[in-house]
């Protein structure tokens, strides 16, 4: 077994995709950029979304185009996903209306490099809760190439939104 196991499918609660957009609504009310992470297990290929995180506090600096999480908060996270037994799988981020979905060199440069990583941007700051995972930019870290942008075909098959019970929400940050 490798560290970083093979994920060939993603599912994620139609509930979690929901409950993100509202998370990062909060934000882009205020012309900022939010972001969600998932949390979950991986087994088989396949990776399953269990647990949202929402960031709160100075550790995480949430601009107009830009998003940056300090490391004692990723510290945090960390324990928790020990903790829970559980993975950080990937995130949902939301651009503005002129920064589209694709990543940013900021994102490519920054993010999270981490093998099998799944992150989606989402439109307008999140200010539509009827997005799709179809409008939304959806990228899967691989080792040796980066950050691979998937097709809409792709999307289709590797993406699935499922319908499950919600899922908790673990508030991560200053004071919490």
């Amino acid at each position: 077994m490798m560290y970083f196991d093979a994920v060939e499918t993603w599912s994620i609660p139609k509930s979690a995709f929901d409950d993100s957009l509202r998370e990062m609504a909060l934000d882009g009310v205020n012309g900022k950029e939010g972001i969600v992470l998932w949390l979950g297990r991986r087994n088989n290929r396949q990776a399953q979304v269990t647990h949202l995180v929402a960031l709160r506090g100075a550790e995480v600096i949430k601009e107009p185009a830009l998003l940056r999480i300090e490391s004692s908060l990723l510290n945090d996270i960390t324990e928790h996903t020990m903790r829970l037994g559980v993975a950080l799988l990937g995130q949902i981020h939301s651009h503005g209306h002129f920064h589209g979905t694709n990543l940013s060199t900021t994102d490519r440069r920054y993010g999270l490099a981490v093998p099998h990583y799944l992150s989606i941007v989402a439109p307008d700051y999140a200010q539509r809760p009827d997005t799709k995972i179809g409008e939304c930019g959806v990228f899967v870290f691989e080792k040796g190439t980066g950050y691979i942008k998937l097709s809409p075909a792709d999307v289709s098959r590797r993406i699935h939104i499922i319908d499950a019970g919600s899922l908790p929400m673990i508030f991560v940050g200053d004071g919490l």
